[in-house]
This record gives C-alpha cells, sequence and structure tokens, in this order.
C-alpha cells in the first residue's frame, strides 16, 4: 500500500469497494434464509423496498465494528445499516436493524452508529424510520453498552429530543423488540408492528423465572395483543411488505414545503476537471506533492471558484465556490511547497503562522455571510520549531481552532490524504462537530505518521531495555522496529478508523462532488432550535 504510481489509489478503491460489498452481505446466506422461512425480509431488501430509488440509498457507518471484536465473531456494519434515501421526494434517514448478524444484537458499536444516525436526523432535519427487528443487548459486552453517555440509553434519550424538535420518527417492528430496546418504537411519533412480532420488556421464559406466570409470545407481545389491548401500536400490519407501503404513505403526508428536497443539485452544473482525474493527483503514500487547486477543480462548479487570500498564508488554500448549486466556503491544505514573501520556502501539507491565521479569517467570514464550509484534509500538522514558535503559530493555531469550534454554519470535512495531529483538529476533525465527515480509502488518521512514529516509539522501547541491561543485535532490532511500524501502519489505516465511527463513509474519489452535492442539501436544512415540551407522548 505504499506504490505511489497514479494506478494507485484507483487499485485501493477497487480493494475497498469489494471488501464493503462484503459487508453489505451481512450474515450470510443463513442469516437470509432464516430470514425467508420467518417470512420476513432481510434489513437491505426492506430499504430497497422503502425509498425511491435503491440505487440512490447514501449508506452511513459501513464499516461500523469492522474487526472489533474477534472473540464474538464478525460483526458486519455493527448489525445495523444506516443511510439516507427519499421516500415521496422527501429525504429520511433510516435505521434497520440486521437479524442476519447475530440476531439483530446491539453491540457497543451498534449504539454509537444509532446515535450518529440521530444526530446526522436532527441536524438536518429530516424524518427519521426505525425498522426494528433486534434480540436486544449482547449480554457479554452488557457493560460496554449500557451505563455510559454514549451508550444504549442515549438513543432513547435522543428519540425523545427528536419528537419534541418537531423531526418525524416512524418506527416499525418488524421481528423481535425485546426488554430496554423496547422504549424506541414506543418513543416515536408512529408505531408500526407485523404480525409473527414480539414487543415485550421481558420475553416468556423472563417472566416465569421471575414471577411465575406462565404466557405466551403472542399474549404477552403479540401484535394483536398492542393493536387491540394495550393500544401501544397505532397500525398493525399482515407483512413486511404491507408494513413499508404503510410507511411510504405516511411519509407522503408530510406536507411537500416543509420536508421535500432535492438531493442532486444542478444537473447542467459541471466541473473544470473530470472527476476521474483526482485518481491521478495524490497518491497512496502521501509522498507526492501536488498542486490541491487541481482537486477543487474536479469538485467545484466550473467558473465559480474565487480565491481568498491567494498569496498570504498559501498552504492552506481558501476559496468561494458552487458544489452543485450550494454556495461553499472551502479550506483545503494545499500539498505543494509555496514561496512565502516572508518566510521562505514553506512546506506542502503543513500549517504555518500565516496560513493558520488566514484560514481563522475565512471561517469568520464564512460564518458572517452564512456560507457552509467544506474542509479538505490532507495535512501532517502544524510547523514546528524557533522560527515559528518566535512568529506566534500557537497563537494562530489557537485562533483558527477557536474560530472554526464556534461556527455556527455547516461544515463538511472530506479527508483526502494525512490526517495527522493538531493540524486534524484545525481543519474540522471529528471532535469539532461536522455534519458529515468522510473519507477517500487512501486518508490516514493518527497523531503523526507510521515512519516517525514508529521510530519515536522504537527508541522508547529500546532504551527502556538498555536501562534494564537488555542488549538487542542488529537483525533482532530491526525486526523489533518492523513489528513497531506495522502495528501503527494498521491503526493509521482509514478502515480502521471508520470501524470506530471516526467517518461516516469511506468514498471513492471521484464520487466526491456527487457525495458533496448530497450532502449540502442535507446540511443546509434548518437545524430545529432547543424549546422544552414533550413532543408525542404515548399515554
Amino acid at each position: 500500500m505504499t506504490n505511489a504510481t497514479p494506478s494507485a489509489i484507483r487499485a485501493l478503491t477497487d480493494e475497498v469497494l469489494a471488501q464493503e460489498a462484503a459487508l453489505r452481505e451481512g450474515g450470510g446466506a443463513a442469516g437470509r434464509e432464516r430470514q425467508k422461512r420467518l417470512g420476513r425480509l432481510t434489513a437491505r431488501e426492506r430499504i430497497a423496498r422503502l425509498i425511491d430509488d435503491a440505487d440512490q440509498f447514501f449508506e452511513l457507518g459501513l464499516w461500523a465494528a469492522h474487526k472489533m471484536y474477534p472473540d464474538a465473531g464478525d460483526v458486519p456494519a455493527a448489525g445495523v445499516v444506516a443511510g439516507i434515501g427519499s421516500i415521496h421526494g422527501r429525504p429520511c434517514l433510516i435505521v434497520a436493524n440486521d437479524a442476519t448478524v447475530k440476531a439483530g444484537a446491539f453491540f457497543p458499536q451498534t449504539c454509537k452508529k444509532i446515535i450518529r444516525a440521530q444526530t446526522i436526523a436532527f441536524e438536518s432535519a429530516i424524518p427519521i424510520i426505525y425498522l426494528v427487528d433486534s434480540a436486544g443487548v449482547y449480554l457479554p459486552m452488557q457493560d460496554e453498552i449500557f451505563p455510559d453517555q454514549d451508550d444504549f440509553g442515549r438513543i432513547f434519550r435522543n428519540n425523545s429530543v427528536l419528537s419534541a424538535a418537531g423531526i418525524p420518527q416512524i418506527a416499525a417492528i418488524m421481528g423481535n423488540c425485546i426488554a430496554g430496546g423496547a422504549y424506541l418504537p414506543v418513543l416515536c411519533d408512529k408505531l408500526l408492528m407485523t404480525e409473527g412480532s414480539g414487543l415485550y420488556l421481558a420475553g416468556p421464559a423472563l417472566v416465569k423465572a421471575a414471577i411465575g406466570q406462565v404466557v405466551d409470545t403472542e399474549d404477552l407481545g403479540g401484535a394483536a395483543m398492542h393493536s387491540q389491548v394495550s393500544g401501544t401500536i397505532d397500525f398493525r400490519e399482515p407483512t413486511d411488505e404491507a408494513c413499508l407501503d404503510r410507511i411510504r404513505s405516511l411519509i407522503d403526508l408530510l406536507p411537500a414545503e416543509k420536508w421535500q428536497r432535492s438531493l442532486t443539485g444542478i444537473a447542467q452544473a459541471t466541473t473544470q476537471k473530470s472527476p476521474d482525474a483526482l485518481y491521478d493527483i495524490v497518491s497512496v503514500d502521501g509522498r507526492k506533492e501536488y498542486d490541491v487547486r487541481d482537486v477543487i477543480a474536479a469538485i467545484v462548479d466550473s467558473g465559480t471558484m474565487q480565491e481568498f487570500k491567494a498569496e498570504y498564508g498559501q498552504t492552506v488554500v481558501t476559496a468561494y465556490a458552487k458544489i452543485g448549486g450550494h454556495a461553499v466556503g472551502i479550506v483545503a491544505n494545499q500539498r505543494k511547497r509555496v514561496q512565502s514573501k516572508t518566510e521562505g520556502v514553506q512546506i506542502g501539507g503543513v500549517i504555518y503562522y500565516d496560513s493558520a491565521d488566514k484560514a481563522a479569517r475565512f471561517v469568520m467570514e464564512c460564518n458572517q455571510t452564512g456560507l457552509p464550509l467544506v474542509f479538505l484534509q490532507d495535512s501532517v500538522g502544524f510547523m514546528v520549531g524557533r522560527d515559528s514558535e518566535h512568529a506566534g503559530i500557537i497563537r494562530c493555531g489557537a485562533k483558527l481552532v477557536n474560530a472554526m469550534s464556534n461556527s455556527v454554519v455547516p461544515k463538511i470535512t472530506v479527508v483526502i490524504g494525512g490526517s495527522f495531529g493538531a493540524g486534524s483538529y484545525a481543519m474540522c476533525g471529528k471532535a469539532y462537530d461536522p455534519r458529515f465527515l468522510f473519507a477517500w480509502p487512501n486518508a490516514k488518521y493518527a497523531v503523526m505518521g507510521a515512519d516517525q512514529a514508529s521510530g519515536t516509539l522504537f527508541d522508547i522501547i529500546k532504551k527502556s531495555a538498555e536501562r534494564h541491561g537488555k542488549a538487542f543485535d542488529v537483525e533482532e532490532i530491526n525486526a523489533l522496529r518492523e513489528k513497531v511500524k506495522q502495528g501503527y501502519v494498521e491503526q493509521t489505516d482509514v478502515r480502521y478508523g471508520a470501524a470506530r465511527g471516526w467517518i461516516d463513509a469511506i468514498i471513492a474519489p471521484h464520487t466526491t462532488r456527487d457525495v458533496l452535492i448530497t450532502s449540502l442539501s442535507l446540511a443546509t436544512g434548518k437545524m430545529p432550535q432547543a424549546r422544552y415540551h414533550t413532543g408525542v407522548l404515548q399515554t
């Protein structure tokens, strides 16, 4: 993965796309066959039937939990499918438990993925639909799922906040809905349930063990009982298909003037460079110099880019532009060497005091005019050394971080190369609340690059061993160094970060423009303002 030829990123992209196709298989043929025997559709079949165009499903968090739970086996996509699709022209965020994966059980990353989906729905002001089919919490990991701020309970808290904000929430129980998970659908505005599904806090076995009562599943929490006796559900449907058709009809009742939104941008707008040219600009290993303006030219509408302070702070490019007709401000790391009037040669990918100062001013200007911000990250961090410190790099860097942290306009980040150190923070990393965060397959996440980090870690290990009287021969030293480096390389791989929810999706470079158009269409929706009331409450 260190080949720097023009075809290397395309080859890596093909590798990632093949892995993603495997992830979409979920629990495999056995799980799909089980759903079929039960007369149920799979999660992805449900989504395909629900939305207007299955090919336009904008999936998020596909890599969640990848290789994270070896003791439990594979947990593709964290056992839940999440993404955005249009229903009668109204963009909706859909969360569907995948019962082919561990019976749809909740793992730690399942919770975090659903919470992220709820956040996106809230910030984008779009309806959210839950297709529930889950056996509940994965009990061997209950300590990592149950108690913390961003664990299981946060989902129910978000249900309540979304409802109070007026964001439509529809839940459909299309299989199991057991224990604490039962609160999710009941906290939604509308609740559907299919025949043969179950909704209860405790199953028959637990009820018998707890209070000695013998009751069958249907009488305890079947669709007929909840429709006729408890009154918990609003619609009882005979099949998955009928249930999904009902959801579509309910979404169609939402006023078009408030909820309908195009996700495709202006069709006639074109780019100066072909999006396919992106594969020839950037390298896999990040060592190739390039002009980030060439990247921008393959993303923005032709003839719309206006560079801000083009001759000052040149290691960061700031510019106004349009993407699919959406006006934006762009902040991008410049990866070629530039000539400064005051500093001489400045290294590409490094944020100097003047580029930090310029970027901060630009972020403030975009907030003044209400322009969304798009960050293109490929940074090795801030400049270090005596001259940089004398120039006030810490002060200027803090200025940028402050301006960006307090930005109120939508921010969208695309990691197109390195996302290292404080450079990641300054360019709107995950901790700074981007509405969406995407990454190319070649992206790297870490405090510093693999060579620098592995060298530092190796020196620490070597010195510690020497203090304890251990001597290394040359072969042993080289083997240890390589082991340290490989471990670090694995952690910097974008798939490692995607598994942990640090990014919303790994995207093919040539799709960047389309992804940004969709994201901007969603991000420019008016975020609800907090006001206290309970929303729809089951009584």
